[in-house]
């Protein structure tokens, strides 16, 4: 409301004294204001979310200094527990206590969205649940990264997906899962034309199977981390599967080619452990403890 009576008001002023007083400063004035208001609030109605950080290292908005762009980002700088790592392989320890992947998911509805800085599937109802402890967390959604946050002995992958779940308590699980070019991978092949058409506005996407991407019975890492951007949250349950799948070179420059620009690249660079055991299960391993 003020915007808008300040907008008005010289117009109105401008119309009542054009006969008597008008000059050229006064006109000058009058259309420079105009014009800064108009700069100011196409600013405002421009900006996004994803455009207060970025990937780019060395810079303002970069992964270095997320910390310092927002109060409530404050752990993305000075976290003890933040992802994603380098998953080292003499560095992990096999625990008997992990168990097979237990996730009991299930075709729903769901969207495709374009979040600037990544490109998710959201599904729209109970799409089923991913197991640990006894603790059951609810698939959410799926999103890439490319190229991989996490590596693995210091190698960096072409493209990592996330399986986001989040328990009743609002606890946090998510499963990474690397990706190498080679085959298109079957999800992505399904989704591969709305991706590419893909703007701003969500698409239905009908009924989505999150099985279609498969890693059952497979050996993975666990560790505790955090979300990997912004407001980079810790204490979320980490599941990196070993077993690394395949995506086409089409299917990878068109996860790259949906997002906004300067997110062509969208992974935050690793975190050192800080103390914290990583974790492994092998389904050979899990044998021998038998």
């Amino acid at each position: 409301m003020a915007l808008h009576a300040f907008i008005q008001s010289p117009f109105h002023n401008l119309k009542s004294n054009i006969e008597i007083t008008m000059t050229i400063p006064t006109i000058y004035n009058f259309f420079s204001l105009l014009l800064l208001m108009l700069i100011l609030s196409s600013s405002l109605t421009n900006s996004s979310p994803d455009e207060e950080f970025s990937y780019i290292k060395g810079s303002a908005k970069g992964p270095e200094n997320w910390g310092n762009i927002n109060p409530k980002w404050r752990v993305c700088g000075n976290g003890k527990l933040q992802s994603p790592i380098d998953l080292v392989d003499k560095g992990v320890q096999v625990s008997p206590k992990l168990d097979k992947l237990k996730r009991y998911y299930k075709p729903v509805p769901a969207v495709l969205k374009n979040m600037g800085h990544a490109i998710m599937v959201q599904w729209k109802g109970d799409a089923g649940q991913f197991i640990i402890d006894g603790i059951r967390y609810n698939l959410l959604q799926y999103h890439w990264h490319t190229p991989s946050e996490h590596t693995f002995n210091g190698s960096i992958y072409d493209l990592e997906l996330h399986a986001f779940h989040q328990s009743s308590k609002g606890e946090m699980a998510v499963i990474g899962v690397w990706y190498k070019i080679g085959r298109p991978d079957p999800l992505l092949s399904k989704l591969l034309t709305h991706i590419k058409s893909l703007k701003e506005q969500d698409i239905n996407l009908g009924v989505i199977n999150p099985k279609d991407i498969m890693f059952e019975g497979t050996s993975y890492y666990r560790y505790v981390g955090s979300l990997t951007t912004p407001p980079c949250t810790e204490g979320v349950s980490w599941t990196m599967v070993k077993k690394v799948r395949t995506v086409s070179v089409e299917q990878l420059n068109a996860l790259k080619a949906a997002v906004h620009r300067g997110f062509e690249q969208n992974a935050r660079p690793t975190h050192v452990l800080n103390g914290r055991q990583v974790y492994l299960y092998s389904p050979q391993d899990e044998k021998e403890f038998k």
